[in-house]
């Protein structure tokens, strides 16, 4: 069992920010920092630069561990954004010197690619449910490798890769969860080379693997100087974004669900086997407990807000939404173009149809609803592929910090929502750090994580979203998004 005066860290590298939270043994966060993050985006393009990430995070560590007890801290963990890729070569002292851009999660630009390993897939993805994609890891690497003159001696790396073999002082194996979209066959934990190697990612490009939760060494004098964090503290490999949310959440039961609401929405679930999924929206981590942890990354979500209502007072569009349970219109959030989950189609649009009495509240309340239609097809979506749903939703991610929007989200599903004391990916990076110091990962998460709101569906206005539910699920259909079965 775990000390309660340890300290472990947990860190998130988002895409807008880089998130340091230092969490005692007890679950109680004692300290937080935060750095935001820039992108560049033109059309399909989305990179970031590498070395950002490292400077970001060397000041949200300083400042996270400024007033910790050094010989409190007992270990570390990384998590970041699925899919994000870029190539790295040990050189100069630096064991991670990025040698391209990094392409971001939902960079566009190798949908050729990923119909190329589609072709020719290996034999282990499937049972995952992994199906290659534009938003693939593999699929970057490989238009990278055609694009840019990549070192021979450059390997394949994630974005957490970056920050943990700067730590360690040496390159560090990857783990498998960052590694699902870069091809790696979860099933045997590790790399189909040969598949690999076919498809022109030769395999002394590849990383050593190794499950989430496993020593990946421990944090160097040099990286201790300029960290603030100490020296010696164990490095554990991590998770990708939507499962460190996962853990933070705790929904690692069967049966339980759990929403990341971010810029862009996650969903994340616990299944005894991986779940199927012949349209391929639907994909399989694999936890290191041994169950499998299905779900979907839709390209909708709460970034849409941030676009449209940029200067806005959100709690007062909160209030203002109230009186439009259901919105006139009907709106699809997408952030970008295109969708992945709970349906594929790549040349969707966003979109608000319909009448709108009140242009700015309405046009609000028809978003933040729309957002919870898209989390009620994913749950139809996974329910009807056999995956059990059962009891309460959990939500974390930013958008929890407006209980408007939970409660509508309560309403819509009509499941409780429960909303976790900590709804931060750095959070369950900490839990991760600290299942060193358990039996399993989720004898961790029950020592650490804590339930802050719940939110019960109001049964007079749930009645009334399902009729717009169903209305709008006919407009996905009208513009062939969803089977006229579906």
């Amino acid at each position: 069992m775990a000390d309660s005066d340890a300290i472990w860290l947990g860190v998130d590298l988002g895409t807008q920010g880089v998130r340091v939270l230092a969490v005692s043994g007890a679950g109680r966060v004692v300290a937080r920092s935060g750095v935001p993050l820039t992108s560049r985006r033109d059309g399909p393009q989305h990179e970031q630069d590498p070395e950002e990430w490292w400077s970001a995070f060397l000041r949200a560590a300083v400042e996270a561990t400024r007033d910790l007890d050094a010989g409190r801290v007992r270990g570390l963990s990384v998590c970041s954004t699925s899919g994000t890729v870029l190539f790295v070569q040990e050189t100069g002292g630096d064991p991670a010197r990025p040698v391209t851009p990094a392409l971001m999660y939902d960079d566009g630009r190798a949908g050729a690619y990923a119909e190329r390993a589609a072709a020719d897939p290996a034999p282990g993805w499937a049972a995952a449910g992994a199906h290659p994609q534009a938003s693939w890891g593999l699929a970057k690497a490989l238009w990278l490798l055609d694009h840019h003159d990549v070192p021979a001696g450059a390997r394949l790396a994630h974005q957490a890769d970056l920050v943990t073999s700067r730590l360690v002082g040496q390159p560090v194996a990857t783990d498998w969860s960052h590694a699902l979209k870069s091809g790696v066959d979860l099933g045997a934990g590790d790399w189909p080379v040969e598949t690999l190697a076919r498809l022109g990612l030769a395999p002394a490009r590849l990383p050593g693997v190794v499950a989430p939760g496993a020593l990946l060494g421990p944090v160097s004098g040099r990286a201790a100087e300029i960290t603030g964090i100490p020296a010696g503290t164990p490095v554990v490999a991590g998770l990708t974004d939507g499962c460190a949310a996962q853990v933070a959440s705790g929904a690692l039961a069967a049966g339980a669900w759990n929403f990341v609401l971010g810029t862009t929405l996650v969903l994340k679930g616990t299944t005894a086997l991986p779940v199927e999924d012949p349209t391929g929206t639907v994909y399989s981590h694999r936890s290191p407990d041994g169950v499998w942890w299905p779900g979907g990354a839709s390209s909708a979500g709460a970034g849409v807000l941030a676009r449209e209502f940029p200067d806005a007072d959100l709690a007062a569009l909160d209030r203002a939404a109230g009186a439009y349970e259901p919105a006139g219109c009907l709106s699809y959030p997408l952030v970008g173009t295109g969708e992945r989950f709970p349906f594929r189609s790549p040349d969707a649009v966003g979109f608000t149809v319909g009448r709108s009495a009140d242009g700015a509240a309405e046009r609000y309340a028809s978003l933040l609803q729309g957002v919870g239609f898209v989390e009620r097809l994913s749950l139809d979506h996974v329910r009807a592929l056999g995956a059990p749903v059962t009891g309460a939703v959990t939500l974390t991610g930013g958008a929890t910090r407006s209980a408007y929007w939970s409660q509508i989200q309560a309403d819509i599903l009509r499941r409780e929502i429960v909303v976790p004391e900590v709804t931060d990916g750095a959070f369950g990076m900490a839990v991760v750090a600290a299942s060193t110091a358990y039996p399993s990962l989720s004898d961790a998460a029950a020592a650490l994580v804590r339930a802050r709101e719940r939110f019960e569906p109001r049964a007079d206005v749930s009645d009334r979203f399902d009729e717009t539910y169903d209305r709008w699920r006919a407009e996905l259909t009208a513009r062939g998004w969803l089977g006229a079965g579906s």
